[in-house]
């Protein structure tokens, strides 16, 4: 590694270095695609994808048209979710660079950042699932990198593509929005004001609309389900946020990267060296202070972490002088982070990765990240959790299903988005039908009535609901989810037939009171 920061970084040794870092970031992510299974939101994810449309009940459609677009290229399989984030991955480590480079950073800093970027947990875990969330990290960073090379070079370019991250950052997940009020609310406290008399701007501005209205339409006709998905997470998950837990998590999501997080974010707002990323610094405070203050989720903050991983790598740059302690320090970030690999990615089976984590609860006290959205502590942290046992339900549905002698006259329905998403992905292969829920945005392809009278169901839901229960003479459990370790652990799936009056009549009915997907 070249460790004199005043070597230009367009040499070829600085570029094998970037790109070898990217690649083994793209290799980490899928070396261990499969040691689980489907996450509960990448079913979800890929179901909105056999759906394409300009909104969805609780994410604008960026990330359902990319569903639509892996499926067609690679078809519904783990490889297929796994392989763009793991892609994007690697943008993030050239990404990164060229932010450092934009914050004046050589080239030590600029290879710091990527292997700070690499072995940030935010990085390991946001990259591996396909998610609205990597795209919004993504799009986070672009919109840094984009107005930082506005300010650096004055060349308008950079604004319109300013206006291109933000319209499709927009159409992926609304929380760019807090970004792009930040920064614009900032932006008229430093010399950059003058943005503001640039016909680029608004240019820009045009374009990211023109990019974001056919969601702004679809909302509009739809309700706004925006707002009814909002208040449905405020009452069900971001009450149970604790602002105390939420700081506690700023540092810890970051692990060894905050070691370059927090000097980044602190150091540029009180030293006259650094200057160069106060006014991103603060945005970035600023985003963390209204996220803290609206009791938002712990990982929202996660689209400023790897700008303020690159001003860190600056930071430390200008710190460590001599040749070992430049070489030492990234070898200490990676040789620590080695052993807390589980916490960013799952690298083992379900069991060993219990066991991993109930070792380090009992050795050092640390059991954080089994904390779930609803409050509780469980083995798995949650999204390991909400990787399994979809196989199982997928296949006990696909033997009720077969025991149903007229298909015609019969469906299969399922609770909550979880499982009707693994009926869509999984259950394909199986011979099983697209399946009905009120769940989600699968409450608006669930049908009003059916053409013919429905005689048999296969129902999948943790208990049997009342009103099913007296519709129907007959009803076996056909299997359920048996890994205690799952999510869903415990869900059954029912095969349901003979009803005892008529099942489209009662469907009819029970339409009648369903509004909303949530």
């Amino acid at each position: 590694m070249r460790t004199n920061s005043s070597e230009g970084p367009g040499n070829r040794t600085f570029q094998i270095w970037i790109a070898g870092i990217a690649l083994f970031n793209v290799a980490l992510h899928l070396v261990f695609y499969n040691t689980l299974g489907f996450h509960r939101d990448e079913l979800l994810y890929f179901s909105l994808g056999t759906h394409p449309s300009a909104g969805y009940a609780s994410v604008p459609p960026f990330t359902g048209i990319m569903a639509w677009g892996m499926i067609h290229i690679a078809g519904s399989n783990l490889l297929s979710a796994r392989l763009l984030p793991a892609l994007f991955s690697g943008v993030m480590v050239l990404l990164a660079s060229g932010i450092t480079k934009e914050l004046k950073g050589g080239t030590y800093a600029r290879i710091l950042a990527a292997v700070a970027t690499v072995i940030n947990p935010i990085n390991l875990r946001g990259f591996y699932f396909f998610m609205p969330v990597f795209f919004d990290i993504f799009f986070w960073t672009l919109v840094f990198w984009t107005l930082l090379k506005w300010i650096n070079t004055g060349k308008d370019k950079w604004l319109l593509l300013l206006g291109v991250a933000t319209g499709i950052g927009f159409m992926n997940k609304y929380t760019v929005g807090l970004q792009i009020f930040c920064l614009a609310i900032l932006i008229l406290f430093t010399p950059h004001r003058n943005i503001f008399r640039n016909r680029s701007l608004y240019i820009a501005a045009g374009i990211a609309l023109i990019l974001f209205l056919p969601n702004i339409v679809w909302q509009i006709a739809n309700g706004l389900p925006v707002i009814t998905h909002m208040k449905a997470l405020n009452e069900s998950q971001l009450v149970h946020v604790n602002r105390i837990n939420f700081l506690i998590d700023q540092v810890m999501i970051g692990f060894m990267s905050s070691l370059l997080i927090l000097p980044g974010l602190l150091v540029p707002l009180f030293s006259k060296t650094f200057r160069q990323a106060r006014y991103m610094a603060v945005t970035s405070l600023l985003v963390i202070v209204i996220l803290l203050i609206l009791r938002g989720k712990s990982y929202y903050t996660t689209g400023v972490m790897p700008f303020l991983i690159c001003s860190g790598a600056v930071i430390w740059e200008k710190l460590l002088r001599s040749r070992a302690l430049r070489i030492a320090f990234p070898v200490f970030l990676v040789l620590l982070t080695i052993p807390a690999l589980p916490l960013g990615l799952p690298i083992w089976k379900a069991d060993r990765l219990a066991s991993y984590f109930e070792g380090m609860k009992r050795t050092i006290g640390f059991n954080a990240v089994l904390r779930d959205e609803d409050g509780l502590y469980h083995a798995l942290p949650q999204d390991y959790a909400d990787m399994l046992g979809w196989d199982e339900l997928a296949a006990s549905a696909a033997e009720a299903w077969k025991q149903i002698p007229d298909k015609k006259a019969a469906f299969v329905y399922c609770e909550n988005y979880g499982e009707a998403g693994a009926i869509t992905v999984l259950g394909r292969d199986l011979g099983l039908p697209e399946p009905v829920s009120f769940s989600e945005s699968f409450l608006y392809w669930a049908p009003r009535d059916f053409p013919v009278e429905i005689t048999s169901l296969v129902y999948i839901n943790g208990e049997m609901g009342e009103d099913v229960d007296t519709l129907f003479r007959d009803i076996r459990v056909i299997g359920s989810i048996t890994n205690p370790l799952a999510r869903e652990y415990g869900v059954k799936v029912y095969l349901c037939r003979e009803p005892v009056y008529s099942f489209n009549a009662f469907w009819r009915n029970r339409m009648k009171f369903v509004e909303s997907p949530f």
